[in-house]
């Protein structure tokens, strides 16, 4: 299948490592130039220059106004376009019970995962998707959608950011899509206290019979942002081998 990805430009936020360099990845397998973010330039450099020509690297704090607007323009400048914005970056400072948060930690959560996607998307529309059309896809999770001891300040960001992809569809179409995908336990940094320790008794939960690995997730972003998916916004689609249904093996 063509997913009209070929010249295309994409932006990947929080890409040096782990989900977002799979999506980066395969994005840049299917014909785009990828611009890969990380909160240090050298990392975001790395991860670039893992995957070669066609693809660069821009230091961009995710909630820094300022550094995401000159990554985007720092874009349009290097290939011309911003067609696709993947909104990646994520993070989970407030782990544990919901009664003992601390109002910092809470709020840098929501920073990061529902105002980052949030704020890029506006500099994108305001830029170029605005005018010329585009394709624009959150990383949410399956924690948007269940709930979890220890975890409920991160799954309400989720659930906040699978409902705000719903609010941008219909106050950016027809020109721009947005869309959403809500991984499940993936083998990443950020995920390690979910496998880790216990990889084996997660994988016998999950009706696939494994946990996800970031190469599992790469073509799932490159469909939607395609122009395959040319009919389809405000979905969010559940990546997750079955683990939302708990049912097992």
């Amino acid at each position: 299948m063509d997913l009209g990805l070929t010249g295309r430009t994409a932006v990947v936020t929080g890409a040096s490592r782990g989900i977002g360099l799979a999506i980066a990845r395969t994005l840049r397998d299917e014909g785009a130039n990828v611009v890969l973010t990380a909160r240090k330039q050298e990392d975001a450099q790395a991860a670039a220059d893992t995957i070669g020509d066609g693809a660069i690297g821009i230091g961009a704090h995710v909630s820094d106004e300022d550094a995401a607007q000159a990554c985007l323009e720092r874009t349009l400048e290097e290939f011309g376009s911003i067609d696709v914005l993947v909104n990646n970056a994520g993070t989970n400072p407030a782990w544990g019970s919901l009664v003992k948060q601390e109002k910092s930690r809470f709020m840098k959560t929501l920073d990061v995962n529902l105002w980052g996607p949030a704020m890029w998307t506006q500099i994108a529309h305001d830029l170029w998707m605005g005018e010329h059309g585009g394709s624009v896809v959150h990383t949410a999770s399956l924690g948007g959608f269940v709930v979890g001891r220890d975890l409920a300040v991160y799954h309400a960001s989720k659930a906040a950011l699978v409902h705000l992809t719903r609010h941008q569809a219909q106050e950016l179409g027809p020109r721009i899509r947005v869309n959403a995908i809500a991984p499940g336990v993936v083998r990443t940094r950020l995920a390690e206290e979910l496998w880790k320790e216990h990889e084996e008794a997660v994988a016998d939960t999950t009706p696939l019979a494994r946990i996800g690995e970031p190469e599992d997730i790469g073509p799932a972003v490159a469909f939607l942002a395609g122009s395959a998916a040319s009919w389809i916004t405000g979905e969010t689609l559940v990546i997750d081998g079955g683990q939302r249904w708990g049912t097992g093996r």
